[in-house]
């Protein structure tokens, strides 16, 4: 059984996302588009218990895999699942703003708070 794993140590971190939800394509039970490539990493649990999730910011085409760096987390205060933010690794001044207006998307129907390494 893999233990869960704790969305703040991945902080600052490189990982690779692979995505189950490429930019342009629909949410499959509630149909809204996914603006930005979305997916998760592989070989984690998250507090839902299921792979820990990631936003990739940055890239405009359809992705499968993208390797970055977690400059942010968006911790949903009434659910249990963290979302990671993804980057680039030149990408260095994305504001909470657009971290904001990125993620709507999907975010607008949960209570947040986004958590930055110091």
């Amino acid at each position: 059984m893999t233990k869960q794993t704790q969305s703040i140590d991945f902080l600052g971190k490189t990982v690779t996302v692979k995505m189950d939800r490429p930019l342009g394509t629909k949410h499959p039970k509630h149909g809204f588009t996914y603006l930005v490539n979305y997916g998760f990493i592989p070989n984690t649990i998250s507090g839902d218990g299921e792979e820990l999730d990631a936003y990739v910011l940055g890239p405009k085409s359809p992705l499968e895999t993208f390797t970055g760096r977690v400059c942010a987390i968006i911790h949903r205060t009434d659910d249990n699942d963290d979302k990671l933010v993804v980057v680039p690794d030149n990408e260095k001044n994305i504001t909470d703003k657009e971290i904001e207006e990125q993620t709507k998307f999907q975010e607008q129907w949960f209570k947040h708070v986004i958590i930055r390494s110091k």
